[in-house]
C-alpha cells in the first residue's frame, strides 16, 4: 500500500552536511578561514562565515526534526488509510446484508395483483400459502363546489372533525349513517378564510385527513379532502356556525353537507387466507403471513400461491467476497503493523485491529438451538491460512448450505436481525477502530498533536538560529573594525620606518 508523507519545511544548510561529523567539519573549515583571511590580511567574508556557523550549530536538531515529522505524517496517513479500509469494508458488507439478495425471498404466482416482500430478521423457507383478494382497502374522500378565486376570503371560523364508520347511498356519493369513533373529535380553527387558508388549516390538525387545493378545467379551485385506508377511518366535517360560508364545506352524514360531494368510500380490504376469510384496513398487511409484507394492488380473480426461493448461490458468493475482501483488509493491517516496517508497528488501536480480524472466523455469529447446525465463519468452510489469510472449502460451504441455509442466512443478516452476525461484528470492529478515544482516531489525534509540537519546536529554533545571527554578525563586524585598524597601524608603522631607513 503506498501512503503520501508530506514533511514540514526546515532551513537547509547551504553547502554543509546536517550530520553531527558534517558539522564538525564546518567549524574546522570556518575556522581555517578566519586564520587564513587574517593571516593574509584580506577582508573576511563574515555572511557566509555566520551562515556556516549557525547551520553547523543547528544542523543535528533540524535532522531529527525533520525524521521525526516524516515518521509522524506517515503515520498519520497510514492509520487514516487503515481506519477508512475497515470503515469500508464494514459499510460493503452492511449494504450487502441489507439489500435482501442474501435472505430467502417470499414469491407470488401473481406480484402484479398481490405483491410480497420478506420481513427483515424472519424465516420464510418452508414459506406455502394461498391467498385470495375480493376488495381493496379504500379511503373516504370529498370534493367541494368549485371557487373562482382560491385566495379570496370565503369565512372564517371553527370547524369539527370527526372519524369513525359510515354507511354510504348505492352510488357511494353521500353518507346515509354515521358513528363516531370515541374522542375522535377534533376542533379546527380557521383564521385565513380563503380556500388555501381553509385546506392548511385542516392540514395543521393532523387528524387524518388531509386537504388539497385543485384547479379544475375551467381554473376554478376545489377542496379535496382525503381520510386514510379502513372501515373506520371515514370522517365529517361541519361548521360550528351553520350559517357561516364554511358551511359550504360540511362533508357527511347529518352536518347539512349540500355542496359537497363524496369521491370515495371508507372500506377495509378483504381477503382470504388459506381459506379463512379476514379483513384488514389497509392494503400493506405485515400480520398474515409469517415473515411476509403483503401488498394488495388488486383484486385477484383466483387463489395467488405464495412460494419462497432461496438465496444459494449468492450466498456462495457472499462467502466468497467476504473472504477476498477480509484478505485485502488483512493485508493492509498486517504491512501497517509489521514490527520491521510497519508505519504503525508501535500502535496499539491497530495491533487491537488486526487481533480482531485474526478472530474472526472462531466467533459464534448466531444463535441457534439446532443441533449440529454452523455458528462460525470456521464450520462453513472459511479456512486460516499459515499467512493469516482466509480461503473457502467450497465443498464444505456446499454442504453446510444444504443442510442449515436458515441458519447460513442468519449470519448475514442485518444488524437489526441479528445482533451476532457478520455485519454486526465488523460493524463493531470498524467502531472501534474509529473510536476517538481508544481507536485509530486517538492515534491520529495524538499523531497530529506531536507534529504540532515539532513545529512548536521547528519555530524555537528558527528564533535561535536568529540570535545566533545576529550575534555573530555584530562579533564579526567588531572583529573587522579592529583588524581594520590593526592593518592601518600597521601600514603607517611600515611606511614611517622604511622613510626612517631611507633617511638613514
Amino acid at each position: 500500500m503506498t501512503t503520501t508523507t508530506a514533511t514540514t519545511s526546515t532551513p537547509t544548510p547551504t553547502a554543509t552536511s546536517t550530520t553531527a561529523t558534517s558539522s564538525a567539519g564546518v567549524t574546522r573549515n570556518t575556522a581555517q578561514q578566519v586564520l587564513t583571511s587574517l593571516s593574509t590580511g584580506s577582508g573576511i567574508d563574515t555572511a557566509s562565515l555566520v551562515t556556516a556557523l549557525v547551520q553547523a550549530q543547528f544542523a543535528a536538531k533540524n535532522a531529527a526534526i525533520t525524521a521525526k515529522n516524516t515518521t509522524l505524517t506517515a503515520q498519520i496517513s497510514a492509520a487514516s488509510t487503515l481506519k477508512s479500509t475497515i470503515a469500508n469494508f464494514s459499510t460493503a458488507l452492511g449494504s450487502l446484508s441489507g439489500g435482501g439478495t442474501l435472505q430467502t425471498q417470499p414469491v407470488s404466482s401473481n406480484p402484479t395483483a398481490l405483491g410480497v416482500s420478506a420481513i427483515s430478521g424472519t424465516k420464510t423457507g418452508n414459506l406455502s400459502s394461498s391467498v385470495t383478494v375480493t376488495a381493496l382497502a379504500a379511503a373516504q374522500g370529498s370534493r367541494s363546489t368549485a371557487v373562482a378565486d382560491r385566495t379570496a376570503t370565503i369565512a372564517t371560523g371553527t370547524l369539527t372533525l370527526k372519524l369513525g364508520t359510515a354507511t354510504y347511498s348505492s352510488d357511494g356519493t353521500s353518507m346515509t349513517g354515521f358513528t363516531a369513533n370515541a374522542g375522535s373529535s377534533v376542533s379546527i380553527n380557521v383564521t385565513d378564510g380563503s380556500l388555501d387558508g381553509i385546506a392548511s388549516a385542516i392540514n395543521a390538525a393532523k387528524a387524518g385527513v388531509t386537504a388539497s387545493v385543485i384547479t379544475d378545467q375551467d381554473g376554478k379551485a376545489v377542496l379535496s379532502l382525503k381520510g386514510t385506508t379502513g372501515a373506520t377511518q371515514a370522517f365529517t366535517l361541519q361548521a360550528d356556525d351553520s350559517s357561516s360560508k364554511l358551511a359550504d364545506f360540511n362533508v357527511g352524514y347529518g352536518t347539512g353537507a349540500t355542496k359537497t360531494t363524496l369521491t370515495g368510500t371508507a372500506a377495509n380490504a378483504q381477503l382470504t387466507v388459506d381459506g379463512v376469510s379476514v379483513q384488514r384496513s389497509s392494503n400493506t398487511i405485515t400480520d398474515l403471513v409469517t415473515g411476509v409484507k403483503l401488498q394488495l394492488n388488486a383484486v385477484t380473480s383466483g387463489p395467488v400461491s405464495l412460494t419462497s426461493s432461496r438465496p444459494t448461490s449468492a450466498l456462495t458468493q457472499a462467502v466468497s467476497d467476504l473472504v477476498d475482501t477480509y484478505n485485502q483488509v488483512y493485508a493492509s493491517a498486517k504491512s501497517l503493523t509489521d514490527t520491521g516496517t510497519g508505519d504503525l508497528k508501535s500502535d496499539t488501536a491497530a495491533k487491537t485491529l488486526l487481533r480482531s480480524l485474526q478472530t474472526l472466523t472462531t466467533k459464534s455469529l448466531v444463535s441457534t438451538g439446532t443441533s449440529g447446525a454452523p455458528t462460525t465463519l470456521a464450520q462453513l468452510g472459511v479456512a486460516t491460512n499459515r499467512d493469516g489469510t482466509l480461503s473457502v472449502n467450497t465443498a464444505t460451504l456446499n454442504k453446510v448450505l444444504a443442510a442449515y441455509p436458515d441458519e447460513v442466512e442468519a449470519m448475514f443478516a442485518t444488524t437489526s436481525g441479528n445482533a451476532l452476525g457478520l455485519s454486526s461484528t465488523i460493524s463493531g470492529i470498524s467502531l472501534a477502530a474509529s473510536s476517538s478515544i481508544t481507536g485509530l482516531g486517538a492515534s491520529m489525534s495524538r499523531y497530529t498533536k506531536a507534529q504540532t509540537e515539532l513545529t512548536d519546536a521547528q519555530a524555537k529554533i528558527t528564533t535561535q538560529s536568529d540570535a545566533m545571527s545576529t550575534r555573530l554578525t555584530q562579533q564579526f563586524s567588531t572583529m573587522n573594525s579592529k583588524v581594520a585598524a590593526y592593518k592601518a597601524t600597521q601600514t603607517f608603522m611600515t611606511n614611517q620606518i622604511a622613510a626612517w631607513n631611507k633617511s638613514n
